[in-house]
């Protein structure tokens, strides 16, 4: 499939779709709580969306039986939510989701502390986020997909995390998933290169320990193979003549995982 290139009156509807699925990481980040199962939070998330007149672009897609992806702690993505699930404190959890408004898609993960979690923890959710942030301001026109990748890997690999190699970012905007890939490692050199009017879900996922990932045995959920703790942050980003310009946030909007949860903040290597 070739790049899909979109006018600006496109992206204004693919940033609708984006707001939705802001709203809705802020509805269920008030629910993430020890004691709540991730069935529970689907079924928030489930009825935001739909109230919206969206839809979950993850339910039913390619089989998946769920509305959000949910992961904890070594949990990397595409954990299925269910009841028995609950989250505990000092749990570091991962919510995926995606919408679909007016046949236009958006795609955006989020990770949060649960109460008091370890230093390490604290650490990794902070240079995940970073990680994105950076990959995001490589999405220039003229820069090559590789910029993204290799600003990603940078920051990743120089607070001592590991970078998954076996899942990446892509495309989106009329589908979920569209081309191209965006890896979260490489060189500035590699992949075509980025044109105003590219629509990219830029997606880090870092691992406390080795890079390294395996898929569960209900055949989903991807989990760290050292059991060590996994984070994932996802923007869908719109590259315009002027810079990038992230469509699931507000401008302005505070993006500090641990203010954002009544927690201390805590310091990173930028």
């Amino acid at each position: 499939m070739a790049v899909r290139i979109y006018t600006s009156k496109e992206v204004s509807q693919i940033m609708e779709s984006g707001m939705i699925a802001f709203e809705t990481h802020m509805r269920l980040k008030d629910h993430i709580k020890p004691g709540v199962s991730t069935a529970d939070l689907d079924e928030v998330a489930r009825e935001y969306i739909y109230s919206k007149s969206a839809k979950p672009a993850f339910l039913g897609l390619y089989g998946f039986p769920a509305c959000i992806c949910t992961c904890l702690n070594d949990s990397v993505v595409h954990g299925i939510p269910d009841k028995k699930t609950v989250i505990r404190e000092g749990d570091v959890v991962s919510i995926d989701l995606g919408v679909s408004y007016n046949g236009y898609f958006s795609d955006t993960a989020w990770t949060w502390p649960v109460g008091e979690v370890t230093e390490e923890a604290r650490q990794l959710i902070t240079v995940t986020q970073q990680c994105m942030f950076k990959g995001i301001a490589e999405a220039k026109v003229d820069n090559r997909i590789g910029a993204i990748g290799e600003a990603v890997q940078k920051h990743a690999e120089s607070n001592g995390f590991g970078v998954v190699r076996q899942l990446v970012g892509h495309g989106i905007g009329r589908a979920i998933h569209e081309e191209p890939q965006v890896p979260n490692y490489g060189r500035k050199k590699d992949g075509i290169k980025i044109r105003a009017g590219m629509v990219l879900a830029i997606e880090p996922m870092i691992n406390a320990g080795t890079y390294d990932v395996y898929t569960d045995s209900d055949k989903w959920t991807v989990r760290t193979k050292d059991g060590k703790l996994s984070a994932h942050f996802e923007h869908t980003v719109a590259v315009t003549s002027t810079g990038p310009v992230i469509c699931t946030m507000p401008k302005g909007a505070n993006v500090n995982v641990f203010e954002m949860m009544g927690l201390e903040t805590v310091g990173a290597s930028a």
